[in-house]
Order: C-alpha cells, then sequence, then structure tokens
C-alpha cells in the first residue's frame, strides 16, 4: 500500500498539534473542514472564529492553521486517492496520529466523504450550469434605401447560472464569441 501522506517535518509538527486536541473538539473541526472543503477560494473559519478557535483549542495563530492546512491536505488527498476509511485510518496513524484522531479522520470519511467528491466533482466538470434559454427572431423586409430587403437578425439569450449566481446573456456577436471560445477551449484541452 503506497501511502498519501508523507511524514514531513510541517506533518510532525501538525500531528503533535492535532494528538494534544480534545477529541471531540477534534470531531467538530474536522466536520465542519470537510463541509467547506469543496469550496474554492473560501475560508472554513472566519478570522473571529479562528480567534474563538485558538482559546478553544490552546494554539497560536501558527498552530491553529498548521492544524486546519493539514487536516484539509489530509481529506483532499483522501479524495485524489479515493482512499477508503480503515485505509485512511491506518495510513494516519502510521505518521504518529494518535488513534482516536485517525479514528475521528476515518468516520467522518466513511460519513461525509461521498457527498465531497460529488460536490468536488459537480464543482470540477460542471462549474457552470445552463439555467434558460431564450430567443428572439426578427425579420426586416425593407428599408428605405432597399425595397425587397429581407434580412433576419436572431437574439438567442443563455443563462449561465455559476458558483457565483451570475446571469451572462449573448446576443448574436456574444454567440459567435462564446462559440469560438468553447471551440478554442475544447481543442486546446486535447
Amino acid at each position: 500500500m503506497t501511502s498519501i501522506i508523507k511524514e514531513t517535518q510541517s506533518i510532525k509538527e501538525a500531528v503533535t498539534f492535532i494528538n494534544a486536541i480534545d477529541v471531540n473538539k477534534f470531531s467538530r473541526l474536522i466536520s465542519r473542514i470537510i463541509q467547506k472543503l469543496h469550496l474554492k477560494g473560501e475560508r472554513t473559519f472566519s478570522e473571529e472564529e479562528e480567534e474563538k478557535l485558538q482559546a478553544a483549542l490552546s494554539l497560536d495563530k501558527n498552530a491553529l492553521n498548521l492544524v486546519l492546512e493539514t487536516s484539509a491536505f489530509i481529506l483532499e488527498q483522501a479524495v485524489y486517492h479515493s482512499v477508503k476509511p480503515a485505509s485512511l485510518q491506518q495510513q494516519l496513524e502510521m505518521v504518529h496520529l494518535a488513534p482516536e484522531k485517525a479514528e475521528v479522520f476515518s468516520q467522518t470519511w466513511a460519513t461525509t466523504g461521498p457527498e465531497l467528491v460529488e460536490k468536488l466533482k459537480r464543482n470540477l466538470f460542471a462549474p457552470k450550469k445552463l439555467e434558460y434559454v431564450g430567443w428572439q427572431l426578427n425579420l426586416q423586409m425593407a428599408q428605405s434605401s432597399h425595397a425587397r430587403l429581407k434580412s433576419p437578425s436572431a437574439v438567442l439569450q443563455l443563462g449561465l447560472q455559476g458558483e457565483e449566481s451570475e446571469h451572462q446573456c449573448c446576443n448574436e456577436g456574444g454567440m459567435k464569441a462564446l462559440c469560438s471560445k468553447a471551440h478554442n477551449n475544447t481543442h486546446s484541452a486535447h
């Protein structure tokens, strides 16, 4: 079995801090981290919450950040490697994490891991969702300079919803740009 967690200096330091945390407090901490892990760029805890955590866990700011980052890293590695809960627990114990803390990771991963994997898949593979399509067709039949003019004009609106819940609408020029961009992205991905 290949280890998904290498025993680096920062992992050793984090393990020391984690082992000193009360198991019930640690369980709540891991639950919160795994709930927020799929949100890119969003902090798990606000600054005010981190200050309260420092006091509650008897850790300074650097130690708390190390614990939070390492815990998130462990869970990200579990996602990336699709590791089974028992294997995760065993690997954490191999880097000297206390058995009860390794069990917290394992149990949290067993109960909420599949949901986290699905959320991450949705965010990675479908960051934007087509929410609505609207269209309008106009036909200009004549103009002062042209007696018999047939000039069709179409407006297609695509409402895209992404993680920022934005709505984007495109007219003909925007559609050409959007199609061109999509075409370029598909060919550059191959």
